[in-house]
């Protein structure tokens, strides 16, 4: 079971590695795997609510959520997305992005490098807001309590995360601007790229926001519907074909996982700028890493075992915060690669180890009542 699954994500796994050493060395492969881990666990979460939604679709629509979305997952945004990136940010056409990245390493590692505080800032400002956006929240499961609990109560104030995000970029172009002058004033007009940056990548998580909201509504409505006929035609005695039904409602669910999909890449592809501005080894990380992302969601759908780790959600959105502060702290400063890539592992493994030990004090405790309740019957 576990080898027909997750199969397809071996192969490429190893096709991957092994084209990573023959393209860079030993480097490259660390660089890959790291970037894979980074997407898997940034992603599982994603591969939790996919699953949710994806068990509500006939088999036609999950067939083609696994096939022409993995396309537009893979292709689309971890090999597309950051090209596009790279090229909006240094003012070519995507071909010559492209070209440059593979043919002329030095000039695009150095164009990169200039476009790296618009890429930091447009970057940390989306995955703030997905931070902010899930520690404001009040929920019923809550990992780390002495901190999610206070901040449940902060987010009942309105736009309270795009306040904070707009006021983390204005600090952070302001201490860009202030170093920049510090130095002369020949990167002065940096502070005003980094400021432009960040307030398109809050606008640009908004539209996915709010997008998401839209086809999750409309996802919504057409299950009540879909229930209203059916009720409908039990009363009347007629029949409706369901392949309508599943049709018309499995088509907004796919438009919205996709949608979701998108959202969620935004943060792994963003992410992996702050690990390397080397495209090939993004694409082959992030390839490897979506691969293992729809796996799990067959997996999850077909057995729904990881839905019992409650706190991997948190660990995720935690492992999303910190890649937003440490893209904004290389807006200035460089950090190392592989601390980068180690905290999303360490918080996503701190989260999942947290869940395990719950779900044990809850099947002990299950078992002491179970043992009282019997021992109270033989009383």
């Amino acid at each position: 079971m576990l080898l027909k699954t997750f199969g397809w994500s071996f192969a490429i796994t190893a096709l991957g590695l092994v084209a990573a050493v023959f393209y860079g060395g030993w480097e490259a492969f660390g660089i890959v795997a790291i970037l894979s881990v980074l997407e898997i666990s940034l992603s599982f979460d994603n591969a939790v609510v996919n699953a949710g939604i994806l068990k509500k679709m006939n088999a036609f629509w999950q067939k083609i959520f696994l096939t022409v979305g993995v396309l537009i997952a893979v292709f689309g945004m971890r090999l597309v997305f950051p090209v596009v990136i790279v090229a909006i940010s240094a003012k070519m056409g995507p071909i010559e992005a492209v070209d440059l990245a593979l043919n002329n390493k030095d000039r695009y590692q150095e164009l990169v490098t200039d476009a790296h505080p618009a890429i930091a800032a447009f970057g940390g400002m989306f995955l703030l807001m997905i931070f902010l956006d899930f520690i404001f929240e009040d929920r019923d499961i809550q990992w780390l309590r002495w901190i999610e609990r206070p901040l449940a109560k902060l987010g009942k104030v309105d736009m309270l995360s795009v306040c904070i995000s707009l006021i983390v970029l204005l600090i952070t172009s302001f201490t860009f601007a202030t170093h920049a002058h510090q130095h002369g004033g020949a990167h002065v007009d940096k502070a005003q790229t980094v400021l432009i940056a960040g307030i398109a990548g809050l606008i640009t998580y908004m539209i996915v926001g709010g997008l998401s909201g839209y086809f999750e509504d409309k996802l919504e409505e057409e299950e009540e519907r879909e229930h209203e006929e059916e009720e409908e035609a039990a009363r009347t005695g007629k029949k409706r074909s369901p392949v309508v039904l599943a049709g018309q409602a499995a088509f907004f669910m796919f438009l919205y996982l996709e949608v979701l999909d998108a959202s969620f890449s935004f943060d792994g592809v963003i992410g992996a700028f702050a690990i390397t501005n080397d495209i090939v080894l993004m694409a082959l990380g992030l390839g490897i890493g979506a691969m293992y992302v729809r796996s799990l969601t067959v997996y999850l759908v077909r057995q729904g075992t990881l839905d019992d780790y409650v706190y991997l959600e948190h660990g995720a959105h935690y492992a999303i915060g910190a890649l937003a502060v440490i893209l904004m702290v290389t807006i200035q400063y460089e950090i190392n690669e592989v601390i980068t890539g180690l905290v999303g592992v360490i918080l996503i493994a701190w989260s999942f180890w947290s869940s395990v030990r719950r779900n044990r004090a809850l099947a002990e405790s299950e078992g002491k009542e179970g043992s009282d309740e019997k021992a109270e019957v033989s009383v």
